[in-house]
């Protein structure tokens, strides 16, 4: 079950703008609508909403946190085997692969656009040495 928007939706359009896949629509000034099939649970439109009309698949509120003060995503290179699964699962695209790491050999990840990161986790959750954590 993806996540939803309930009847406090003024339809301001915040969540539409930070959705990376454009699975949700809605008219300016009325309710807003998540397509369940297109919904990858990042959770930013929650983060995003000023209203709290979102809600997460056990149908609780998501309560809006400044952008600023989003996590985002921290390697430990000790642990990072440069397999770019995070990269590959970050909806935005915002981490990329660096150039020969400071072994001269091994590539990392870093993120490259800040400013984009929806602090969506799926780096993280998805990384197979846990290198990456969200701060």
């Amino acid at each position: 079950m993806s996540f939803q928007i309930n009847e406090s939706c003024t339809g301001c359009g915040a969540c539409v703008r930070i959705c990376p896949i454009e699975a949700i629509a809605g008219e300016k000034k009325a309710r807003h609508a998540i397509d369940a099939v297109l919904c990858i649970e990042c959770g930013a439109c929650g983060r995003i909403c000023p209203e709290g009309s979102v809600e997460d698949r056990l149908g609780q509120p998501r309560q809006m946190i400044k952008r600023s003060a989003w996590p985002k995503p921290a390697l430990d290179k000790k642990k990072c085997s440069s397999c770019g699964i995070c990269i590959d699962a970050c909806p935005v695209s915002c981490l990329a692969l660096s150039g020969a790491g400071e072994d001269g050999v091994h590539p990392y990840p870093y993120l490259q656009n800040a400013k984009a990161c929806i602090a969506c986790t799926f780096c993280a959750t998805d990384c197979p040495t846990d290198a990456i954590r969200m701060v």
